[in-house]
């Protein structure tokens, strides 16, 4: 008899650690851990036990720094879930390693043991018979030649820069601007240039993102939207382009996101599709889905018009210009297809100051087509900013 498949859960029920956990599924993330006491590894732990849950082959590099070090992390592991209790005759999950960069062959040592160790379990922990001082350079260097798409650095400092002031992102970019000399110790991260350099080495060696973030920060760091320590990526880190099928469930997500917390307005799941039908789609390190937009042209056909619909970034990228590039986007669609002029509407202050500062007019309701308030409700429209902007083609015609 053929099995039943699984029911899906509708997209509403999926959570922001849902959608990051999508992310990790089937790829393999290596967690270092910087020396620290046991008190402090609750959280590493936890996260760990959820990866493996999801599907996700984890690495944690730990620092051997005493001959009780292993136990206790073992035993971390084991309270959070992540690791079974060893049957008789079972050795845990662990590889030992001598500090410093593996060399080729010895290298070919390690990716053996490593897996050997990891296809049973998904889990495997590099143990570093190390004073403490190998980390951030050791773990950076190791993901790196094992071409390990993730590295999470735990350090008790947390991210680049204290309180309100923490440096959220850095692209590849900007990580070579500090590295200059003086650059680091002249924006008061002298402290941290092990870190950024430790960082370039993981990325230059083809590790597609770095986080940096506490023990008690990880969770926040790696399954929420506003994140806690610093995320480090690239510098090809943002490619705009049309919304494959494989992309619409986390835009999906995105856009219930924008429409709980009141910069989109509410949409039926029909209405949902049709900004994916046409929707673009901002990914942060070739594969996070970091933002949304749409042009709808349907309604609009007669005026040669199209409307900027669904525009939504997730927290963490506020500042990094993916609104700004989403738009772009689209007016180069608009003008390919040689439409008239684009339009958006926005309740939210904040979106009505993003449309207002990268050249749209302010205009009336009436400057746009009908189509747009059938159905509208009119409470909205009464406190809804209507902006419109010109395509250079057409603005250019009606010059001459």
């Amino acid at each position: 008899m053929p099995r039943r498949p699984a029911a899906v859960p509708p997209a509403a029920e999926f959570g922001e650690k849902d959608f990051y956990l999508d992310e990790f599924r089937g790829r393999s993330v290596l967690i270092a851990l910087a020396a620290t006491d046991t008190a402090s590894l609750g959280g590493p732990a936890a996260v760990v036990a959820d990866l493996i849950r999801n599907g996700t082959r984890v690495l944690v590099w730990w620092p051997a720094t005493s001959s009780g070090a292993e136990r206790r992390l073992l035993a971390a592991l084991r309270r959070a879930g992540a690791l079974a209790r060893p049957r008789p005759g079972q050795h845990p999950p662990l590889v030992r390693m001598e500090p410093g960069p593996p060399e080729p062959v010895s290298l070919e040592c390690v990716r053996t043991a490593l897996w050997s160790c990891s296809r049973r379990t998904r889990l495997c922990v590099v143990s570093v018979r190390d004073d403490g001082t190998g980390f951030p350079g050791h773990p950076a260097g190791l993901a790196a030649a094992l071409r390990i798409p993730k590295l999470v650095l735990v350090d008790p400092r947390g991210g680049l820069g204290p309180g309100a002031g923490r440096m959220s992102f850095v692209d590849e970019n900007v990580l070579e601007t500090l590295l200059h000399q003086g650059e680091a110790e002249w924006t008061g991260l002298g402290d941290r240039r092990a870190v950024l350099v430790a960082v370039r080495t993981a990325l230059e060696g083809g590790v597609e993102a770095v986080n940096l973030c506490t023990p008690d920060g990880i969770a926040e760091e790696l399954f929420t939207y506003v994140g806690s320590g610093t995320l480090f990526t690239r510098g090809d880190y943002c490619r705009v382009a049309p919304l494959g099928l494989d992309d619409f469930a986390q835009a999906e997500r995105l856009l219930e996101r924008g429409q709980r917390e009141g910069m989109l307005k509410h949409r039926s799941p029909d209405e949902v599709a049709q900004v994916l039908a046409c929707g673009f789609g901002a990914s942060i390190a070739g594969r996070h889905l970091a933002g949304v937009v749409g042009l709808l042209t349907g309604p609009y056909a007669a005026e040669r018009a199209g409307e900027i619909v669904g525009l939504y970034t997730i927290t963490r990228f506020k500042g990094e210009g993916l609104g700004e590039r989403l738009v772009a986007r689209v007016l180069a669609e608009a003008e390919a297809r040689g439409l008239s002029y684009v339009f958006a509407s926005a309740t939210h202050e904040r979106a009505q100051h993003f449309f207002a500062r990268i050249g749209f007019e302010r205009v009336t309701p009436d400057d746009v087509p009908a189509a747009k308030w059938v159905g509208y409700d009119p409470r909205r429209r009464a406190r809804v900013g209507v902006f419109r902007r010109a395509l250079p083609a057409v603005a250019a015609a009606a010059r001459a």
